[in-house]
């Protein structure tokens, strides 16, 4: 899969303040590209050196392997915050103002990115008649005037509930469906699991991990187990080998063992032969949340 976009040694400081200290990832195409990190972890100012806002001190970015430059910069839509709508005008008029300031696409495809973000019944309706949802529905309907090869999202569901935070990530998922390659930057790390194929997480400027979602989240085999006897079960499952780690959660326990090494069957039939029934054994994927945290708190 082809590189969409590279960053190589981006560094920005502000005064004696590093925003950015020589961060470095790439973003495949057709990927949905999570920037991730507590405030202020540098995401802000990356967005805005790689949209060209903000010029880095030192390292460089490449769009479609190329320096970035206007002409590039056509071929990406981008939400950095709600677009200034009229409020008594129509998501149509509204459109046509906003393509008219941006040069991109024609009013032929104002109709289209409506269609693509499930607001052609209701194109005629004033923006003030619009839910959260809706409005920040519409706002992605801007950035896809021109239909951009790529989309950029600053906190895209920030401030919704949870049905239009639902709305918006089915709306990216169809969008990536559709042939988008998409970034965003998210705080909201469910949502982030939920759609994203690949993530990059910061912690005061640094990168931490990049990756395929998988790949970041998989660094070890967990398992979960229990039985009638839970005293009994520790016993005998802290003889069970070399590298396992135990944690108690009431009834059950999580073990963590080296990445590819868990066996639920020999588990199984381990804890058998010491004489306890497991009444719960489940391969447990890691959470990005756990994840997130066990990364930026340390």
């Amino acid at each position: 899969m082809e590189n969409i976009l590279s960053l190589s040694n981006i560094t920005k400081n502000y005064g004696k303040i590093r925003a950015l200290d020589g961060v470095s990832f790439e973003v495949p195409g057709g990927s949905v590209f999570g920037i991730l990190g507590p405030n202020g972890s540098g995401k802000t100012t990356l967005l805005s050196i790689i949209l060209n806002v903000l010029s880095a001190d030192t390292g460089n970015y490449l769009w479609f392997g190329k320096p970035g430059s206007p002409e590039q910069r056509k071929k990406i839509g981008s939400l950095l915050e709600t677009p200034n709508f009229y409020h008594y005008l129509s998501a149509v008029s509204n459109l046509k103002i906003t393509n008219s300031i941006s040069g991109r696409g024609d009013l032929k495809g104002i109709d289209d990115v409506l269609e693509k973000v499930k607001l052609f019944e209701r194109r005629n309706s004033r923006f003030s008649s619009y839910s959260l949802g809706m409005k920040q529905r519409l706002a992605i309907a801007a950035a896809l005037l021109g239909d951009p090869q790529v989309l950029f999202f600053d906190e895209p569901t920030n401030g919704l509930d949870p049905v239009g935070i639902a709305e918006i990530r089915e709306l990216i998922i169809e969008l990536s469906k559709k042939g988008h390659t998409i970034i965003m930057a998210s705080h909201l790390l469910d949502e982030v699991e939920k759609v994203c194929t690949h993530v990059a997480i910061l912690k005061k400027g640094t990168l931490l991990t990049t990756g395929n979602v998988n790949d970041v989240l998989v660094d070890d085999d967990l398992v979960e187990i229990s039985a009638a006897n839970i005293d009994a079960l520790l016993t005998a499952i802290n003889n069970y080998g070399n590298g396992i780690k135990i944690n108690r959660d009431g009834n059950l326990l999580q073990l963590t063992l080296p990445k590819g090494t868990a066996q639920l069957d020999d588990i199984n039939n381990y804890c058998f032969s010491h004489g306890i029934v497991l009444n719960h054994l489940l391969f447990k994927k890691k959470r990005l949340e756990a994840k997130f945290f066990e990364l930026t708190n340390n």
